[in-house]
Parts: structure tokens; C-alpha cells; sequence
């Protein structure tokens, strides 16, 4: 019988967050036991209005929303990015409003208050820019030494950047958060562009949400319509990289990856070009990239199969969805995501 380890997200949910907390939730390896909200793909407000909408239509709704940073550690919240999510960051579809509040901690406290409940065991999944995990690490210096593992949807190692020619999203939202993240004294499994461009869900898998009997696969179905249309002029056909998803499949271990060298990492915090930069030493790689001393980041880069059929399985496996609710009228929604695009 699997053993689920409890899991802390932290998150800024927009569409593929959205797709990554069904699949916590979807998994037997995971029990999510809080999540916490940082300003991102929308205002920590905002994901965390999203994230308590989308739990109670999983019929989850005993799992805490913290409320995180709004603002990253130095400057101001750009203001999202709706062109890619939305308005309202779930691709303009309308979800019923949940009864339940955010707790009365912040995500930073939550994720502390969780590391002490859970020492050892808990994991931390961080799909959006790094602001709570920072301000954590000051709450309770010896987090690294409480937590079981640490995994990041973040940078480019390789690859270019999709906010800069050189910075992933997460990372050029705070890079100061970042890079005392990738300092910190723990490990860090990092998921950047390299392998989440390269891991593409199609309309095909759409379709198979869309024609579910589960609301919530429908529900991101829908969503995904505007995801599509955002990345069909990068990918030349209506589709989506897997970004945050993929990071949650490959924190409960449930894919493989191929390539995945452990080596030395940091952050650019500069004010030049190279902001948000993430710069990951993969010189090794002539080398079959060799053990290399005092290394913390293992920086995945490449998986051994199709992330797709896997992805899609997992959110169409039964849950546990609310007997009495409004339910979510997706035509409407539909109509909603249209207007919006």
C-alpha cells in the first residue's frame, strides 16, 4: 500500500498551477497539506482566491490556503500575466466562489508551522516565484534541515529564458528570493525550461479532459483552451508546455528523469541583462557530467518518456468531488474563455 508523503505547494495559480494541485491531488503519492500564494501569474490575492475555488470543486476543501507575498523581496508586483492565464488566471472560466477563507497565517508561517509537524518528511513544491520560501528560510533558519526535499518549476539552464532571452518567469520575479533559495543549506531539485518546453500536451489530451466525467478534468479542460491559444504561436499548433505539473510528477517521483546532473547553481540579482538569469555550471557535461563537490541543484533536463499520457491519466483517476455544490456550468465557461481571449 502507498504511503503518501505530506506535501506543502506553494503557488501562484494560473492554469498549469492549477493542473499541478489536481494532480497532488489525484496522486497516491501525495497529501497535500497546505498551500501558500505568491503574487506571479496573478496577485498572491488572486491565486489564492483561485486555489480555494478549485479545492472545494476536488471536494478537498480541508486542505489550508495561505495567503503569501504579494510584493517580491525588492521592488514591486508587475501586475501578472494575463495574456497568457487570463484575468482572473484560470482562463477566464467561473468557478464557483468556495465558502472557505484563507488561515490566518501567511504561507511563509504555514510552510514553517508544516516543516515542524512534519520534520523530515515534508516536501515543498514551489511553482511560482520563490517570495514565501525566502521569507521562510528567515522565519526558521534550520527549514532546510525540516524539510525532506525542496523542488522548483523555475530557470533555464540551457535553454532561453520566456521572460528575458536568459530568465525564466518564476525566477525574474524575484530573483533575490532565488538565489537565497539556491543558497540555502539544503538540496534543490530545480525543473526548468530545458525539460518543461520539451514536454508538450496536445489537443488530443484535451479532448480527454473535455470528455471526462470528472468536473474537475473538464473544468481544466476548459481552461487549457486559452492555455492553447496563448503557445500556438510558439509551438505552430494549439498546445501547452507542462510546466508546474511536470515538477509536481516529478517531486512524488512518479516520472523519471534522463538527465539530471547535480552541480552548482545561482541566480543573477544584477539590474543588467542578465537579471533573473539562472545559471546552472553544466560543464561537466563533456564529461558525462562527473560528481562535482559541494554541489546542491540537481537541474533536470531531459526525461526518459512522454510526460503526457502520464499527466492525463493521473487527472482522470476518480476523486473525491463535493455531493452538494453549485456546479460549475462549462458552457459558460466556455463562452467566458472566449470573451476573455
Amino acid at each position: 500500500m502507498t504511503t503518501p508523503s505530506p506535501f506543502y505547494l506553494d503557488c501562484d495559480t494560473g492554469i498549469d498551477d492549477a493542473l499541478a494541485l489536481a494532480y497532488l491531488l489525484a496522486s497516491p503519492f501525495a497529501d497535500v497539506v497546505g498551500v501558500g500564494t505568491v503574487s506571479g501569474n496573478v496577485s498572491a490575492a488572486a491565486g489564492a482566491r483561485n486555489t480555494l475555488d478549485l479545492l472545494a470543486l476536488a471536494g478537498s476543501t480541508d486542505v489550508p490556503v495561505a495567503l503569501g507575498a504579494h510584493d517580491p523581496l525588492f521592488g514591486s508586483f508587475g501586475g501578472g500575466a494575463p495574456w497568457v492565464h487570463g484575468e482572473n488566471g484560470i482562463g477566464g472560466v467561473q468557478l464557483t466562489t468556495a465558502a472557505a477563507s484563507v488561515a490566518s497565517e501567511s504561507a511563509a508561517e504555514m510552510l514553517v508551522r508544516l516543516a515542524r509537524r512534519y520534520p523530515g518528511t515534508l516536501k515543498v513544491l514551489a511553482i511560482g516565484p520563490l517570495t514565501n520560501i525566502a521569507e521562510a528560510l528567515r522565519l526558521e533558519p534550520s527549514l532546510p534541515s525540516l524539510v525532506h526535499s525542496v523542488t522548483v518549476m523555475g530557470g533555464a539552464a540551457l535553454a532561453p529564458g520566456n521572460i528575458t532571452p536568459v530568465a525564466e518567469a518564476n525566477i525574474f520575479n524575484d530573483p533575490e528570493a532565488a538565489a537565497l533559495v539556491l543558497a540555502a543549506d539544503w538540496d534543490v531539485t530545480l525543473v526548468p525550461l530545458d525539460v518543461t518546453m520539451n514536454s508538450v500536451l496536445e489537443e488530443t489530451h484535451r479532448q480527454q479532459l473535455l470528455a471526462s466525467s470528472s468536473l474537475v478534468a473538464q473544468v481544466l479542460g476548459e481552461m487549457l483552451g486559452y492555455y492553447f491559444r496563448f503557445y500556438e504561436d510558439i509551438y505552430g499548433r494549439p498546445c501547452s508546455a507542462m510546466h508546474d505539473p511536470l515538477a509536481a510528477a516529478l517531486a512524488v517521483g512518479a516520472v523519471t528523469a534522463a538527465v539530471a546532473p547535480v552541480v552548482r547553481a545561482a541566480v543573477d540579482t544584477s539590474d543588467g541583462p542578465g537579471r533573473g538569469q539562472t545559471i546552472c555550471d553544466l560543464r561537466g557535461l563533456y564529461a558525462g557530467y562527473p560528481s562535482v563537490k559541494g554541489a546542491r541543484c540537481r537541474v533536470v533536463l531531459s526525461l526518459e518518456e512522454d510526460f503526457a499520457p502520464h499527466l492525463v491519466e493521473t487527472l482522470l483517476t476518480p476523486v473525491v468531488e463535493p455531493v452538494e455544490t453549485e456546479p460549475v456550468d462549462t458552457t459558460a465557461a466556455v463562452a467566458s474563455a472566449a470573451a476573455v481571449a
